[in-house]
């Protein structure tokens, strides 16, 4: 009886395991997904100028691969954004940011459909297509630095509507900021470090 007993319990094992690997390789390790993202800057300086950019929703597209069913990489891109840029409210000129993200993430695998998972990483931003309007540009001869390198966090969470589909929510806060010249000596720091809301659809691969 216990040899038949370990017997069953072996072979029920091995076959949970080949159950669990033809599960997953089925999914297959990458994930692409698309989010609607809200930008919600935070809109703070040291110019003494009160500058801030406006709040939008976005587009995103994001790129998973999945080593382990809990660890996976994370790349997040979008086209550039534009927006206004304001000082104390008043519309002084435009300006554009590309922000592609990476993020290493760690994915909890134990509630079912419901995969919940953390994030940090590092944010690449370029602006470009920086204007401002006539008056400003004569009279400070402004300028910005046109990269920025900051560090990013994550939360979020997928339901699974089959072995490929799947809903998502997230929410990012991204450190990114700028140094404002005028007639090329800086005159401060322009920090945006948004908080973006999300929500889109996965599909596993």
């Amino acid at each position: 009886m216990k040899k038949t007993l370990l017997a069953i319990a072996a072979v029920s094992a091995l076959t949970s395991g080949a159950a669990f690997a033809q599960t997953t390789e089925a999914a297959g390790p990458f994930m692409v997904r698309v989010r609607a993202v809200h930008l919600d800057s935070r809109n703070h300086d040291t110019t003494g100028l009160g500058l801030s950019i406006n709040n939008k929703w976005i587009p995103e597209v994001d790129v998973s691969y999945f080593f382990t069913p809990n660890i996976a990489a994370e790349l997040i891109l979008t086209y550039p954004q534009k927006h206004d840029l304001r000082s104390n409210g008043d519309k002084i000129g435009s300006l554009k940011h590309l922000p592609p993200t990476l993020l290493a993430q760690y994915h909890f695998t134990n509630f079912g459909a419901f995969k919940p998972y953390v994030g940090a990483g590092v944010n690449f931003t370029r602006f470009s297509g920086v204007r401002f309007d006539p008056a400003v540009r004569d009279a400070l001869h402004p300028s910005i630095k046109k990269n920025s390198w900051g560090g990013a966090l994550q939360v979020g969470f997928d339901y699974a509507l089959d072995k490929n589909w799947s809903i998502n929510f997230d929410v990012k806060k991204v450190y990114i900021d700028t140094n404002v010249y005028s007639s090329g000596t800086k005159v401060g720091s322009f920090k945006v470090d948004p908080v973006l809301v999300g929500i889109g659809v996965g599909y596993r691969f």
